[in-house]
């Protein structure tokens, strides 16, 4: 092989950075059970999980490993998806018509509201976005009548006027939804931020106005949903100076000194005592707080570093409070990691009294970089009516916009403008703090504090500092926030219990041993010693997809771990055609090197074209998946890149190393030896009792979906979920009987996972329409009320999930366009490479004949099984694979037909005989391929966990059925097609089995 030294250093490089990226994700786990370790009471073996986070957050901004700390550790190790670790999925969505209304200055006008009401009906139906829906029903209803007349107002002056167009009205709402969708996401991601999660995931899902969060580990889902979908708050504060307050902080410095004496105090009596921890961070004792404890180990370690003992009462105040705050702006920071020790503080009685009555700390929302400090800044209180308000909100902002100023210098400034009434109390405002600092403050976050320069009568205001461009978009984006309400409606959700998690983590990694062995068995028994070099690839595989998985900081979900598993299996579809090809190269009596040299040469164009079959798939799956799907996406896409390396370059090189120490190696073992050799099966000729097979299947397919159609999965037909893990056996009738009874309507009750009828899984429709946190409690708590009449005793509730039907339509729509899409991706690779139609029709019928067998069985079986068969997210991403799997088989047989048809030799023979020695001789590989995939899809269908078994299962019968398709569908469909395009075939050119017997390996041009 040449640039075999090339060869070797690339795979030196990436071993060396896999290996980078994988220390990253050992060091956190390694600190997590650290932390873990000490906060476990040894008698109990309960975790205290504030002392826990207590350990993390004394490290999390130090340096813990080649200079990165704990913090950054953290975020490089690989993420856990929520199906693993627990945690909450949330689709939040933006409503555009609250947008609408305010833009039209809350218009009365009867056309108006009634195109309103009608876009939001279509919505439900349609792919447009509601803009779109909301102007075409006005036209249908006010024909003639210009958007002008209901837009042009002002707040919208500037931007359009009553001469305005239709199409300029309708740029400047979409302009002003997309302002509002953008902001919402700012807002929500500063909220997120809060939550105080390790690796949250937020992100906008490109073409709609949805918002996808996710937060694992978090355990109160209604706290979460109250906290995403509440209203932004925007508001105007007086600023405190420090000098105001200053004599408050000293005496909070000596408060803070007076605990470190009682601390060092009770320190040296426990150690005088001997009842001294091990563990020097810890140094909380019984009757001090986690704070005062956290206080004790910095006071420590300051003193420990300080040169010469401060002595007098001042110092030793100084020295308090220099733990804790730090000099910034115009006034004190506090580190990140310290923001909660200092909140604990000020909020108890006896320091709230040292402060005025009407003053409040608000932290800056912008993080300090190199001091990993935020500003704290002291308010005046804001003073609000009876119902909550403050004199003055965000509301009475018309307009906010960021320029370059025309004076001063030319930075950045913001402009603002306010309504009649805004302008008033804005004016008041100004002139009573002409001199002073006022806050714009949002969801308790000061956003700016800008000095106010003099009273300012209008209500139009410039606000300069040293802003960059994005800092001045944000705040003219902050200041908006209060001009148009667009609140944010939860249309799905779902939360994986942390006892869920564990066990999929379990199930996945028990499925991906047990697969990965059989594999390896597998092959050593199939190869012999060849197998053992395809293993070592296989196993260099699988540290480089780990490797590159951290290094992109991808999500390992639980579908990403049949991803990883289905890799095993398809991983060794390179090295089968490569062995496969040597094989034949020996059998015509070629030496070992010059085989190996030929077998991988031929073999290129059948591995490239399969993968990138493979590969199509996976990038529509890639483009239209979400959550979970979305992880099996990722995984299968970076394992096809990676399998070709190992196949292609890792096992080349083994062996020419292994040939060039003068050794032999051998392709085949005893019980391989002779099997499949010199095959003559008739594939072609009963090629109609093939298509009466499967047309059979289908038929009695479509009779089932007629008659009994398919069971849908909450994320197809809406719904809300719940699974169900009850101590003692439960009646399922019963608990369906006493949940009706709750719901006022009868739900879906299925036995789910391995525990029979001790856990259920629990759909029902209740309140499915309405998106507040209030119906999702009221949801909860009518399941509550039913399940304790049900006569089960206690339970756990494992997880819960609900889609709202507008994300039901929009999935089942993205999902039918999913599988056209992939059907035509793979029609038009197979026209380019291989250039005859026949090929293309052969290739698309065989994919339809997949997809409608594993429909009918999904819809006759259902019921029937003792497993869900439900058409979900997953199926379609089963179903996408399984169209990439099939045409990796269909490919590696066509280019075989290809390479047969080009051949010289064969010009007198049919292109039935053709096509049948073409069969033949890829049997082999088709036989051990399949027959590895399959082994490893039963280990995940058996070990992989309840929530995949359905996709698994897909995926088994898809195999199957994939395999049988490329053998006995594609490719008669291709000699049907061949046969009447070129005339060739008569009536008495059937192939005769002679005919195929007489079909030997012989030399044939490489093909590249």
């Amino acid at each position: 092989m040449r640039n075999k030294t090339v060869i070797l250093a690339l795979t030196g490089l990436i071993s060396l950075w896999c290996l980078y990226m994988l220390s990253y994700t050992f060091v956190s786990r390694d600190y997590k059970q650290k932390a873990t370790a000490f906060a476990t009471d040894t008698r109990t073996n309960k975790v205290d999980l504030s002392k826990r986070q207590r350990f993390v957050d004394s490290l999390w901004a130090q340096p813990v490993y080649l200079g990165s700390t704990l913090q950054e550790v953290t975020e490089r190790e690989i993420n856990l998806g929520l199906d693993l670790q627990g945690g909450m999925h949330v689709m939040l969505e933006v409503s555009p018509v609250e947008i609408i209304k305010s833009l039209s200055g809350r218009s009365q006008n009867p056309k108006f509201r009634q195109a309103l009401d009608a876009a939001a009906k279509d919505q439900s139906s349609s792919q447009k976005n509601f803009v779109d829906l909301f102007v075409d029903n006005f036209r249908r209803i006010a024909p003639g009548e210009k958007l002008a007349t209901i837009f042009a107002n002002s707040a919208n002056r500037g931007k359009i006027s009553t001469q305005s167009s239709d199409t300029e009205v309708l740029r400047m709402i979409n302009a002003e939804v997309e302002s509002a969708i953008d902001r919402s996401f700012q807002i929500l991601r500063t909220r997120v931020d809060k939550f105080g999660v390790s690796n949250p995931n937020i992100q906008r899902i490109p073409g709609t106005g949805r918002i996808q969060v996710e937060l694992p580990g978090v355990d109160n889902a209604e706290r979460v949903r109250k906290l995403l979908s509440g209203a932004a708050k925007l508001e105007f504060a007086q600023v405190y100076e420090f000098q105001d307050y200053a004599p408050a902080f000293d005496q909070l410095g000596a408060y803070l000194n007076r605990l470190d004496e009682q601390a060092k105090a009770d320190r040296l009596s426990t150690r005088a005592s001997g009842k001294g921890t091990a563990i020097a961070a810890d140094t909380t004792q019984k009757g001090t707080s986690a704070l005062e404890a956290a206080l004790n180990q910095k006071a420590t370690v300051a003193k420990s570093d300080s040169s010469k003992k401060d002595t007098t009462a001042q110092a030793a105040q100084n020295s308090a409070l220099a733990r804790l705050f730090i000099p910034m702006g115009n006034g004190l920071g506090v580190n990140v990691k310290d923001t909660a020790q200092v909140g604990e503080i000020l909020r108890r009685p006896e320091v709230r009294a040292m402060f005025p009555q009407d003053l409040r700390f608000v932290y800056n929302i912008e993080v300090i970089k190199g001091t990993n400090g935020q500003e704290i800044h002291a308010l005046e209180a804001v003073r609000r009516d009876l119902n909550g308000r403050a004199a003055m909100e965000g509301d009475v902002i018309t307009d906010a916009a960021s320029d370059f100023a025309q004076t001063g210098g030319g930075g950045v400034e913001v402009t603002m403008s306010m309504n009649p009434e805004g302008a008033r109390k804005w004016k008041a405002l100004t002139a009573a703090n002409v001199g002073k600092r006022i806050a714009i403050i949002l969801d308790d976050n000061v956003y700016s504090a800008p000095v106010v320069n003099g009273e300012i009568p209008n209500g139009r205001s410039n606000i300069t500092g040293n802003f960059t461009i994005d800092q001045g978009k944000d705040l003219a984006n902050i200041l908006k926030a209060g001009k148009l309400p667009a609140p944010t409606n939860i249309v799905e959700d779902a939360v994986v219990g942390s006892t869920l998690g564990a066990e999929s983590i379990d199930s996945g990694l028990l499925s991906s041993v047990i697969g990965f062995i059989i594999v390896l068995v597998f092959m050593i028994a199939y190869y012999n010693r060849a197998g053992i070099v395809a293993n070592l690839a296989l196993i260099i595989n699988l540290f480089f997809l780990m490797g590159i998985m951290a290094g992109l900081k991808a999500t390992l979900t639980l579908p990403g771990i049949a991803g990883i598993v289905l890799t095993i299996g398809m991983a060794v579809d390179a090295n089968v055609l490569i062995f496969e090809r040597i094989k034949e190269e020996l059998s015509m009596g070629k030496p070992l090197s010059k085989a190996i040299a030929d077998g991988f040469s031929n073999a290129y164009s059948s591995i490239l074209d399969s993968n990138a079959t493979t590969l199509l798939s996976g990038l529509i799956l890639l483009f239209f998946g979400t959550g979970l799907i979305l992880g099996f996406a990722v995984t299968l896409v970076i394992g096809i890149f990676t399998s070709l390396f190992a196949a292609i370059f890792i096992s080349r090189t083994i062996l020419d190393w292994w040939v060039g120490k003068g050794r032999n190696i051998e392709f085949f073992s005893s019980l391989s030896k002779n099997l499949f050799k010199d095959s003559a099966f008739d594939f072609v000729s009963r090629r109609k009792l093939y298509y009466t097979i499967s047309s059979v299947i289908i038929g009695l397919g479509v009779i089932s979906i007629l008659l009994k159609g398919f069971g849908l999965g909450v994320d197809f037909k809406g719904g809300r979920t719940y699974v169900v893990r009850f101590e003692k056996g439960v009646n399922t009738d019963q608990v369906r009987q006493a949940l009706t009874s709750q719901f006022g309507a009868t739900p879906e009750v299925k036995t789910y996972g391995n525990l029979g009828v001790n856990q259920l899984k629990i759909t029902t429709s209740y309140l499915v329409d309405q998106v507040t946190p209030e119906a999702d409690i009221q949801a909860k708590a009518k399941l509550t009320e039913g399940l304790a009449k049900s006569g089960g005793g206690d339970y756990e509730i494992l997880s819960t999930a609900k889609v709202g039907p507008t994300i039901a339509d929009d999935l089942i729509y993205s999902s039918f366009k999913a599988v056209l899409l992939g059907i035509l991706v793979v029609a038009g690779y197979i026209f380019i490479r291989f250039r005859k139609i026949g090929f293309v029709y052969g290739a698309v019928v065989a994919l339809l004949h997949d997809v409608l067998i594993i429909l009918a069985v999904f819809s006759i079986f259902n019921g029937l099984l003792p497993f869900n068969l439900d058409i979900d997210q997953a199926f379609v991403g089963a179903l996408l694979t399984i169209m990439g799997y099939s045409m990796n088989d269909t490919v590696v047989v066509f280019d075989r037909v290809r390479e047969y048809l080009n051949d010289n030799r064969h010009k007198r023979e049919s292109i039935a005989a053709i096509i049948n020695n073409a069969l033949n001789s890829t049997l082999s590989r088709t036989a051990v391929t399949g027959l590895s995939t399959i082994l490893v899809l039963i280990v995940l269908f058996i070990f992989g966990g309840e929530s995949i078994r359905g996709f698994s299962f897909a995926m088994l019968i898809g195999v199957i059925v994939g395999t049988y398709s490329s053998l006995f569908v594609a490719t008669p469909i291709v000699v049907d097609a061949l046969t009447r395009e070129e005339g060739r075939l008569s009536s008495t050119a059937e192939v005769a089995p002679a005919t195929i017997k007489e079909a030997k390996p012989r030399v044939r041009p490489s093909q590249a």
